[in-house]
């Protein structure tokens, strides 16, 4: 792949000053939206002392904001200690990285049930014919709580009634019109009153079903959430970012290295890894390689899918490197943003599917409901194929047309 953000040719050495930088600006975020979710209502506890203040009154809407920006910084850090490990103390950045990625996952899980829920009815609506999809209900909306402490990110089946194998990406918390046909996510139009006539009865019972599921999950992710921004384990993780925010423990050595070769590295592990990927399969946009094991009664996310998700885990891991590289202004890879749309829809598709054949799991449930979760879960897994062909023509045609 021609990459002119690392080029070879170019002389000039990024030195470690850019990345005590990058992370001093990420540790300074990260407590700013923690300081931020705390006055808007998120609650959690405490909040560091370095933390900057934010005086204005806020509603639920600018809790999910800073609860977004608080997980953004916890990933950026938690990456760049990863990419950049050997120009830091191992002892400090190996304890810290896994309590980053553990809070990350943990303000995601919320937020990521919601919007699967959202997707899920949405699509069962545009597959039934139906014509509005239903505004998001109060029950929906405060079941967890009046705060808003979590957005985006993963989920995994723990505490969870329907076997759910891993989140989704963030969404916005409000429900929004149907989707046009070939679309892999909810569409944009404005939320319309409910129209119920327009479902079939098992399409409606297996929205309903979905709804019960997915908002319990919810729920306990929210209260999840809670009790982790409240434990002392986040504390010591807030004042571990705390005192990154001021210095930054770097090796000896780290003042002479050039940060370009791990930064190379990084994107050399994502060349490999989609090098690995059935790109040649993926180029067929109808194969339904996606539908191979079917409501299937093993309950573990799809054997295709996990190297995708490797990819986009990679994908990112770039491009916080490039960040460190270009402070302030990354240059713009169209091949970049295009592959990471396709990897997210992807993701958004098969863990949704994956949602969609767990209730349909569910005992003692009638044909048609389980019959209209079948074909929900079948066009998830075509949306998967879908985003896997657009990720091969986007990555494809990008190579030749700069080779």
């Amino acid at each position: 792949m021609a990459q002119q953000h690392l080029d070879p040719t170019d002389s000039t050495v990024v030195t470690a000053d850019a990345l005590a930088g990058y992370l001093r600006a990420q540790a300074t975020e990260f407590l700013r939206a923690l300081r931020s979710h705390r006055e808007t209502g998120g609650g959690g506890g405490g909040t560091p002392a370095r933390a900057q203040p934010r005086a204005a009154e806020a509603g639920p809407e600018d809790s999910a904001d800073a609860a977004l920006a608080l997980r953004r910084s916890a990933r950026r850090i938690s990456g760049t200690l990863h990419t950049f490990r050997p120009l830091l103390d191992a002892d400090w950045s190996e304890s810290l990285r896994p309590e980053l990625a553990w809070l990350s996952g943990t303000l995601g899980r919320e937020h990521a049930y919601a919007a699967r829920l959202d997707r899920l009815v949405t699509a069962l609506n545009r597959l039934s014919g139906a014509t509005a999809f239903p505004s998001q209900t109060t029950k929906t909306r405060t079941a967890a709580g009046s705060s808003q402490p979590t957005v985006g990110g993963r989920a995994d089946a723990g505490g969870s009634p329907v076997g759910v194998a891993a989140g989704s990406r963030a969404a916005g918390a409000a429900r929004v019109g149907v989707a046009a046909p070939g679309t892999a996510g909810p569409g944009t139009h404005p939320t319309a009153t409910p129209d119920r006539g327009n479902l079939t009865v098992g399409a409606a019972k297996a929205g309903a079903l979905l709804d019960r599921q997915l908002t319990l999950s919810r729920t306990r992710a929210h209260s999840a959430a809670l009790q982790a921004l409240g434990s002392s384990r986040f504390h010591a993780v807030a004042d571990s970012v705390a005192v990154l925010a001021s210095e930054v423990p770097l090796t000896p050595t780290a003042p002479t290295t050039d940060l370009r070769p791990l930064a190379a590295a990084a994107h050399d592990r994502l060349c490999d890894a989609i090098t690995g990927l059935p790109l040649h399969t993926a180029g067929h946009p109808y194969n339904a390689e996606a539908l191979i094991h079917g409501l299937s009664p093993d309950t573990a996310p799809h054997p295709q899918d996990a190297p995708w998700h490797q990819v986009r885990l990679l994908l990112r891991l770039h491009r916080y490197a490039l960040e460190v590289l270009h402070p302030g202004a990354v240059p713009v890879d169209v091949r970049l943003l295009t592959a990471g749309e396709a990897l997210n829809r992807h993701r958004d598709a098969s863990e949704a599917a994956s949602a969609a054949a767990a209730a349909a799991r569910t005992p003692r449930i009638a044909p048609a409901t389980a019959y209209a979760l079948g074909v929900l879960h079948a066009d998830q897994r075509h949306e998967v194929e879908a985003s896997r062909f657009a990720f091969q023509q986007s990555w494809q045609k990008e190579a030749v047309s700069t080779s």
